[in-house]
Formats: structure tokens, C-alpha cells, sequence
């Protein structure tokens, strides 16, 4: 994996989902604001970018938009730009593809807004990697992956297989080295210069690029965290009490 690639000091936070599994909270507020330990989800994603050095945010927002857009104007660390999906919701790729317009053409992480890290022992942290380790001339996507059995709140799935190469694979039964997307990764926004207008899956993307062995993976040595369901909020909280003892 190649090392010392410039800084990126820009991302695009994943947060406008509805939330539905974590119903009948998400009635009355969006995901990324679901208190965990009493902080809202996004605000720990928020601190780990801060730390990757990340100066620049653009976050999507559609259900309970308001709420979103009153939490992210007390930020002070980083500039926020909203990508409004009020009117449509773009879902994965097309959120992306909408949000990175409104950043510079160039290397950006990008970070779902319900789900974090904590307990981190790499050196420098997981976000740092991804920007030195990311090289667009070999790679369209640096996924940071996890190995299941550090995940909270996980539904078990296996998403990829990393080979020793660092490509990505999908998983199947079968192939070493089981890992979970972790929800971060780092791309060029020319990569979704054919993009569709409107919605459309992230995956479209993912598969292309396992397709032309331009899928790469890190391993995130830390605890990850999601929360799905109103169940895994005390789960989640559990592994964030460890780090506090």
C-alpha cells in the first residue's frame, strides 16, 4: 500500500437515511441524531474527522431536516455544507454524487453518519491511513473494512473478502479474510463523472471497480459501533462505557 499521499482535508457525511429500523425514536428525530451516551451519533463521526484533519464537510440531510440543519450550524471545528435532499431522497450514490459538487475536485473522504470507532490502538488513526494509503491511479475506492467480530450492533453480514494484495472481493463462502465495509472510504469525485442524475445504490460503483481490480480495502483495528435498532443503542453504549473506565 503506498504511504505519504497528500493530506485530504474534505469529506462527505452520509446522513440522510430515514432510519426506519430504529423506529418509533426516528419519529421524532433523524438517525444521526440518536443520542448514544449522550451525544448524538454524528458527533462522534464529526470528531474522527476532525482528528483525520478534515476542514471541510459536506453532509446530506432529508428526514427531519430542520433538526439537522440547526445541530450542524453549532459546529465550530470544520466548515458545513448541506446538501439538501428535502425534496427527493438520492440514496446512497446519488447523495454522494450530489454532495461532492458542492467540494473541490479532489481526493475526499467519505463517512456514513451512523456509525463510529472507538478504541483505536493503529498509529497514525484509521482516517489518516485511508488518505496516505488512497492512490487514484490504482485504485477508484479505499474502502476501511473490519474484521466481524469488532463490530456492535452488526447484523453478521460479510460484505468483502481482502486479499494480501489489498483488493476487495465480495464475499462468499469460502474466500479468507471475511471483512465489513466499515462505512468509510476514500475516492476521487472524478470517478462519478458518468453518474446518473437522481437515486441510485452505491453498489453500482463498488462492483465496477471489483471488476477492474480497482476495489482496495485497510483493515480499521478499533471497536466499530452501529446502530440499527433501539436494542443496540445499549450495546453500543456498553462498548463506549469500556472506554471510558
Amino acid at each position: 500500500m503506498p504511504d505519504g499521499h497528500s493530506p485530504i482535508s474534505q469529506a462527505m457525511v452520509l446522513a440522510a437515511g430515514l432510519g426506519t429500523r430504529l423506529r418509533p425514536i426516528t419519529e421524532r428525530m433523524p438517525k444521526p441524531l440518536v443520542p448514544v451516551a449522550g451525544r448524538p451519533m454524528i458527533d462522534y463521526v464529526l470528531d474522527l474527522l476532525v482528528e483525520a484533519g478534515v476542514r471541510k464537510a459536506a453532509v446530506n440531510i432529508h428526514h427531519f431536516a430542520d433538526q439537522m440543519e440547526a445541530h450542524l450550524a453549532r459546529e465550530r471545528r470544520l466548515a458545513i455544507l448541506l446538501s439538501d435532499e428535502r425534496q427527493e431522497l438520492l440514496n446512497s450514490g446519488g447523495g454522494l454524487v450530489r454532495g461532492l459538487k458542492l467540494l473541490d475536485c479532489e481526493p475526499t473522504l467519505v463517512m456514513n453518519a451512523d456509525l463510529f470507532w472507538v478504541n483505536e490502538t493503529a498509529t497514525p488513526p484509521a482516517l489518516k491511513r485511508l488518505a496516505q494509503g488512497f492512490d487514484p491511479e490504482r485504485m477508484d475506492m479505499l474502502l476501511l473494512c473490519v474484521p466481524l467480530d469488532r463490530t456492535t450492533g452488526h447484523n453478521g453480514k460479510k460484505d468483502f473478502s481482502l486479499g494480501s494484495d489489498g483488493q476487495l472481493a465480495r464475499f462468499r463462502e469460502g474466500l479468507p479474510a471475511p471483512v465489513v465495509y466499515a462505512g468509510a472510504m476514500a475516492v476521487h469525485p472524478r470517478l462519478f463523472s458518468d453518474a446518473p442524475d437522481g437515486p441510485f445504490n452505491l453498489n453500482i460503483y463498488f462492483d465496477r471497480a471489483i471488476a477492474s481490480g480497482r476495489l482496495h480495502g485497510i483493515l480499521l483495528d478499533a471497536d466499530w459501533i452501529t446502530v440499527g435498532t433501539p436494542e443496540a443503542i445499549a450495546e453500543a453504549e456498553t462498548v463506549l462505557g469500556r472506554k471510558a473506565g
